[in-house]
C-alpha cells in the first residue's frame, strides 16, 4: 500500500477545492489540514515552488464504494465547472468489471473514481506513471520492489504494473509524469536505510539520506531517492 502521494500545484487552495467537492462524493474526507499539506488519507496536495515545480501528467485514481458513487463524482465535478476527462462507464480492456470516471484536476491531472471488482482499503486505488524510458523506469521500480512492497505484476507492450497488498501503479510509455512524489511504508529504520542503500548502489541519485525529518512529526524516519524521470520516491517509518 502507499503511504502517502503528495502532488504540488500551481494554486494549492484551488487544489484543494477541487478534491473536496470531487473525493466527498466517494466518502473521502479531508482528514488533515495544515500550512503545508491539506490530506485525504494517503493522498495530499502542496503548494508548489520554485524548487519544487507544480505535479504535471499524473492519473490518480480512487477506490469508490459503488457504480454509482462513480456516476456522483463525475456528476458533481462537472457541475462545478471541472473539467471532463472521461465520462462513466465500464472499462474492459482493464478488467470485465472496471467502471470508472475521469475529471481533470486545475493542474491537468487526471484523477479517476473507479470501482470494480478487486477490493482496496486506502483512498487511491492506483497511479499511472508516465515515463520517458519503459525498461529504464521497469529496472528502478523493480530496484526498489523488496523495500517498497510492490513488485513487477504485469507487463504490457506500453507499461509495466506493481501491485502491492493494497493498491497498484504502472509506469507508462510517453511525455513523463513531472515532479510527483510518492512514499512507501516501511516497518523498521533498517528497510528505510536498505532502500537508499541499494539504489544509489544501482546507481540511481541521491535525494535525502536516511534520517529523522522531526518537520513532520516525531519518529518520522525516512530516505528520498529520484526515479529515471525525477520523481521523489521515499520510503518512511513512522516509528509509531
Amino acid at each position: 500500500m502507499f503511504d502517502h502521494v503528495t502532488v504540488r500545484a500551481s494554486d494549492r487552495e484551488a487544489s484543494v477545492r477541487f478534491y473536496d467537492t470531487v473525493l466527498q462524493t466517494l466518502g473521502i474526507a479531508r482528514d488533515h489540514t495544515d500550512d503545508q499539506y491539506p490530506q485525504w488519507g494517503d493522498f495530499s496536495v502542496a503548494q508548489a515552488t520554485g524548487e519544487k515545480p507544480v505535479t504535471r501528467r499524473l492519473h490518480v485514481a480512487f477506490v469508490a464504494p459503488s457504480r454509482e458513487d462513480v456516476d456522483q463524482f463525475w456528476r458533481v465535478g462537472t457541475e462545478a465547472g471541472y473539467r471532463d476527462d472521461g465520462a462513466p462507464g465500464l472499462r474492459p480492456q482493464y478488467s470485465p468489471e472496471y467502471y470508472g470516471s475521469f475529471l481533470l484536476d486545475p493542474d491537468g491531472n487526471s484523477a479517476e473514481a473507479v470501482h470494480h471488482e478487486e477490493r482496496r482499503r486506502g483512498p487511491i486505488d492506483h497511479l499511472w506513471i508516465r515515463v520517458a524510458d519503459l525498461d529504464a523506469s521497469r529496472r528502478f521500480y523493480e530496484t526498489v520492489a523488496p523495500f517498497t512492497g510492490f513488485p513487477l505484476r504485469g507487463e504490457g507492450p506500453d507499461r509495466r504494473g506493481f501491485v502491492g497488498e493494497s493498491g497498484s501503479f504502472s509506469v507508462v510509455l510517453g511525455t513523463p509524469t513531472e515532479y510527483l512524489h510518492v512514499a512507501f511504508p516501511a516497518a523498521d529504520n533498517t528497510t528505510v536505510e536498505a532502500f537508499h542503500r541499494t539504489a544509489l548502489a544501482a546507481g540511481y541519485t541521491d535525494n535525502g539520506a536516511p534520517g529523522e525529518r522531526p518537520i513532520y512529526h516525531a519518529g518520522y524516519y525516512s530516505a528520498f531517492v529520484l526515479d529515471p524521470d525525477g520523481n521523489n520516491v521515499e520510503v518512511v517509518n513512522h516509528n509509531r
